[in-house]
Order: structure tokens, then C-alpha cells, then sequence
């Protein structure tokens, strides 16, 4: 069982920025990244590295937003800047373990950006 503990959620005006940190209680070999869920909207994928360092993000928020991972500490970051109301959101970071697959969940963290 491996859990995630999200932080660096907030409010923040319109061409802030915040960064999102999720540090994972055990080692994780796949993918990890974040989703986010804005009311009324289906849950969308932000952005996305596996253990090797590829990379992958949300058109919606390709040049403002970088993800980054560190393995030795089992945590991914999320540095968004050029922050725009519609990224407002709950953010929730994922882990995939491999061998079995599993997929593990943070609890989620509010952003919310004003205009």
C-alpha cells in the first residue's frame, strides 16, 4: 500500500503562480502525475512523468505549467505558473505501481486562481 500526501494547494490571482508538491510513503515505478477535477467537468489529465523522465501535459497547460520528479525522495512536483481562472480545480496526484498494477490516489488539493 503506498500513500499520497498532497500539499501547496491555494488561492491565488489570476498570473500567479503555486507549486504542488506529493511525496509518496513507498518507492513507486511507474508513472506518477496529476489530474484535476473543476465542478461540472470531467476529470482531466495535467500532466505526467514516468521514472525515467519522459513527460507528458495537457495542451491547456503546455509552457505555463512544469511537472518534475524525484525518485530518491518518491515525490513529483507541480510548478504552475501564468495561473488563469479556469485552472481553478482540485488537483489529485496519482502513483502507479507496477507488478502488480495499482494505482494509488492522493486526497486531493483545492487551487483556486481569481480573476
Amino acid at each position: 500500500q503506498v500513500q499520497l500526501v498532497e500539499s501547496g494547494g491555494g488561492l491565488v490571482q489570476a498570473g500567479g503562480s503555486l507549486r504542488l508538491s506529493c511525496a509518496a510513503s513507498g518507492r513507486v515505478s511507474g508513472v506518477m502525475g496529476w489530474y484535476r477535477q473543476a465542478p461540472g467537468k470531467q476529470r482531466e489529465l495535467v500532466a505526467a512523468v514516468t521514472s525515467r523522465g519522459i513527460i507528458n501535459y495537457a495542451d491547456s497547460v503546455l509552457g505555463r505549467f512544469t511537472i518534475s520528479r524525484d525518485n530518491a525522495k518518491n515525490t513529483v512536483y507541480l510548478e504552475m505558473n501564468s495561473l488563469k481562472p479556469e485552472d481553478t480545480a482540485v488537483y489529485l496526484c496519482y502513483a502507479d505501481r507496477l507488478a502488480p498494477y495499482t494505482r494509488y490516489w492522493g486526497q486531493g488539493t483545492q487551487v483556486t486562481v481569481s480573476s
